[in-house]
Formats: structure tokens, sequence, C-alpha cells
């Protein structure tokens, strides 16, 4: 089939239109964090409800929408199309950002919450796999790497217009109305033509569950999920708790976990770029995710050694470890490239969210290894089993650089 010259540009509509997208999800993703205190102490909760208790709650319900979301988003990708998804779950969340600025109860917090994290799981799968989709295969690492940058940068944007705008109801609608805006860019958007041909034939595809029926299907969708867990692990325990563990190699001055975050984030912006550039000119995706990994595991090291440092370097090293998980770009893509037309969209969209998803497994493993060792070394330990288990998976996996992506599952 030839490809229109619109289309092989690697700036065109649908990359655009994904790479904004992401933007919003992450923004969102990141601002409830940032906004979590202000928001719970305005609700009138006190602040033992705010660390723990609703607080909890409000993290985990998101983290319910992620997966119920990544599950059902997948599906409709596969069966209804990559653009359905698309435009489904940026209305949604921008939706459900706009109604988080009028929440006035912990319950009203707790349903729209659930709702932003439920349209927040569709977006990334399905822009990647349609950006895969329709750029000719020596330009769609460039395609997927434009939207994990500009994506990624919407935490530090959050950050930003958090600091600057000040009222938290101000920051939920100011996302809002970004989605919605996309909408408009959303009309100009074609359907992957892989995805047209597949829709145009009698070929199963949508199936969750086919994922489980085969041995071999099961162990390399597994190896993709595996390859995420260092990230979350990076910002959801050394970046989230980084004030504790600050305190506990007495670094000089007081550490806000809110700027160890933008730090962490800005360096995530900078590796997926990188990592992205780097696998095009290596023309790899495994190798590149197996040199990441690898400066993952030395600049966890150089983190939870950090005795007596000053503040500026220990925002530094946050940067370094957010520029060494910064292959999302790299992970997604081998996710799409991974499996055929009539199951892309399940495994791409289902993947991220998945791994997401490891985080509570994260936290109590690292909870339970505290009972046995210090706040330190268990941070190394659990460093180790995340990174480790990584290493394994990239080095399973199969080479996806340059894959021809029009084929079918058997399902």
């Amino acid at each position: 089939m030839k490809t229109d010259s619109r289309s092989a540009s690697i700036f065109n509509i649908a990359v655009i239109v994904a790479s904004l997208g992401y933007f919003v999800d992450i923004y969102d993703l990141l601002l409830f964090t940032i906004v979590r205190v202000p928001s719970l102490k305005e609700l009138g909760l006190p602040q033992n409800e705010i660390d723990a208790g609703a607080g909890l709650l409000l993290i985990n319900i998101q983290m319910l929408g992620l997966l119920i979301g990544g599950i059902v988003w997948g599906i409709v990708g596969d069966k209804k199309g990559r653009l359905s998804v698309l435009f489904g779950s940026i209305l949604i969340y921008s939706v459900a950002n706009i109604a988080n600025g009028f929440v006035h109860s912990i319950n009203g917090y707790v349903l729209w919450r659930f709702v932003a994290g439920f349209g927040l799981a569709g977006e990334l799968g399905a822009g990647i796999t349609l950006v895969s989709e329709i750029l000719p295969k020596e330009k769609r690492g460039y395609g997927t790497m434009i939207v994990a940058t500009v994506g990624v940068s919407g935490a530090v944007a959050a950050n930003l217009i958090a600091k600057l705008v000040g009222d938290w109801r101000i920051c939920y609608f100011i996302g809002g109305g970004l989605g919605l805006c996309l909408l408009i860019l959303r009309v100009s958007v074609m359907e992957s033509h892989l995805f047209n041909e597949v829709r145009s034939s009698t070929a199963a595809r949508g199936s969750f569950f086919a994922l489980f029926t085969s041995r071999q299907r099961f162990f390399k969708y597994l190896k993709c999920m595996l390859l995420g867990a260092p990230t979350w692990f990076v910002v959801g325990i050394l970046i989230a708790f980084s004030n504790k563990f600050a305190k506990e190699m007495n670094v000089n001055g007081a550490i806000n976990p809110g700027d160890a975050v933008a730090f962490c984030y800005a360096g995530l912006t900078l590796g997926d770029f990188s990592s992205g550039l780097i696998s095009q000119l290596w023309r790899s995706r495994r190798k590149v995710m197996l040199l990441f990994l690898v400066f993952t595991g030395i600049m966890v090291a150089v983190y939870l050694n950090m005795f007596g440092a000053q503040t500026w370097m220990f925002y530094t090293v946050c940067f370094l470890l957010g520029f060494s998980v910064g292959f999302w770009a790299i992970f997604v893509t081998i996710a799409a490239e991974s499996f055929g037309t009539n199951l892309r969209a399940t495994v791409a969209t289902t993947v991220p969210n998945f791994a997401r998803g490891m985080l509570p497994l994260i936290s109590l493993l690292f909870i339970q290894v505290q009972h046995y060792f210090t706040f330190l070394q268990s941070g190394a330990i659990v460093a180790v089993i995340c990174i480790g288990i990584a290493m394994v998976a990239a080095w399973k996996i199969e080479e996806t650089f340059g894959k021809d992506l029009n084929y079918l599952e058997e399902i």
C-alpha cells in the first residue's frame, strides 16, 4: 500500500494528537499527587486521613480505574478502532478533570478520581498503536519518541502550573480544558489502514483472554510488562519518599518530594527523547533497554549512597534517576510491535497500565522487607529485584526494530 506523504511524516496530526493527549494524561496523574494534600485539607479532612485513610483510598481507587480502563480501552481499540479510544478516553478524563475541580465531598472526589483513572488508561496505548501503524517502520521509533517526550513533560507543566496558579480547582479546570481542546484536533486524524484491513476481515480481534491461552504469547506479554517495573520503583518509592531517604542519609537541608518529582520527570523527559533517538540510531530496542537498565542500576546505587550530600546534589541525582528510567517510549513501543494487529491495541493499552499497577505490589514488598532490614537496605533489595527481572525480560525479549506490523495473532 502506498503511504501518503503526510502520514509518512513524524510530525503528522496523529503524532501531534497522541503527544498532546499523553501530555494531558501525565499532567492529570501528577497533578493529583501535587494537589492531594491542599485539596483534602480544603475538604475538611484531618492530617492522618490525608496521609493515610482517604488519601490512600483516592490513590488506590485511581489505580483501580487505570487497571479496569486499560483492559476495556484495549479491547475497544482492537474491536472498534484506535480513534474510538483516543476520542472516548480524552473526553472522559477531560470531563473527570473538570468535575474534580467542583467536588465538595470525599465521596465525590473518590468517584471522579476513579472516572479519571478509567479515562486516562486508554490514551497512551491507543496513541502509540496508531502512530506505530501509520508511520513507516523506519520512522515509527521517532514518532513514539515524540509522543513519550511531549507526554512526560506534562508532569513538569503540572508542577509549574500548580505553583503559579495556587488554586487546586483551577489546576483541574486547566487540565480538563486542554483535553477538550484536543477533541477538535482529533477530528483530522485518520484511522490506521492496518486496522481497517482487519476490520473488513473475519479475523477475531480484541480478545484479552487470548493473551493467556498460548504459553508463548503469555510469556511474551509478561516480559513486556516486567520491563516497566524499574520506572515505577524509582518514581513510586525512591522519588515519592525522597524526603525519608534524604533524612536517613543525613542530606544537608530539607527535601521536598514535590520538587524531587519535578526533577525526576524533567530527567524522564530527556531520557525518553534520548532512548528513542538512540534506538533509531542503533536500530535496536533491546540494546537500548539493556543500556538504560544498567544506567538505572548505577544511579540507584548512587542515590542510596548520598550520605551528607547538599540538597542541590540530591536533586541532581533525582534528575539523573529520572533520565535513567526514561525508556517509557521504548517500553510501550516494544509492546505494540510484539503483537499482531488484532491484539495490538489490547496489549499496548494494558501493558503500561499493568506496569503502573505493579506499584502497590512493589510498595508492599518494600514494607515487608523493612521488617528485616533498614530503610536504605530495603530500598536496595527491592531495587535489585525490580531491575533484575527487567534485565532478564529485556535479554529474553525479541528484537522488534523495523518489524513488519502487518500480521495477525492466531486466536
